[in-house]
């Protein structure tokens, strides 16, 4: 049963992330790329978590907390940006 649960997260994040990788090479503007590149690395972020719990490790823990930080950072900086130049 695990298995099964595996390959179909596994499917599901390598659907998202292939979404997500269009959105950046196609975006029209820059905020959708940014979107998008959050968005990959919250996936990312996820199949560390999946990784960290069919191994039952906490090896990339701070991988994800650093991973995390960054995604909110860098949206944050955006967002502040784009505000002041409007």
């Amino acid at each position: 049963m695990m298995t099964v649960f595996v390959v179909l997260v596994a499917v599901m994040l390598a659907v998202a992330a292939a979404g997500a990788i269009f959105r950046i090479a196609r975006g029209p503007s820059i905020l959708d790329r940014v979107l998008a590149a959050d968005v990959l690395l919250t996936i990312v972020g996820a199949a560390l978590a999946t990784d960290m719990i069919v191994n039952k490790n906490l090896n990339y823990l701070a991988l994800l907390v650093s991973i995390s930080l960054i995604g909110f950072i860098g949206s944050v900086t955006v967002a502040r940006f784009v505000t002041d130049r409007r």
